[in-house]
């Protein structure tokens, strides 16, 4: 199972990606919060990483911000233990 930095990592990802879209838009984050009928303050938690977005509200964002939200799930892949 992934450990917690890992998802902190994760998670960090979407917010980077949301903050670059928004801002190439040249949205506030408040803009961009009544696009997606959420808060601005719920927007400035989800890009600082203080809570990671639910996925309902992640399909909101990318609408408003004209982006496709893919999910991909995988294989992982794992270093070989040595003996």
């Amino acid at each position: 199972m992934r450990g917690p930095i890992e998802h902190d990592d994760f998670y960090e990802g979407i917010a980077r990606q949301v903050v670059d879209q928004r801002t190439l838009r040249r949205l506030s984050q408040r803009e961009l919060a009544d696009l997606c009928g959420t808060t601005q303050s719920a927007i400035a938690r989800f890009e600082t990483g203080s809570r990671p977005p639910k996925l309902d509200t992640l399909l909101r964002i990318a609408a408003a911000l004209d982006c496709e939200l893919e999910v991909t799930f995988r294989p992982r892949t794992r270093p070989v233990k040595e003996s």
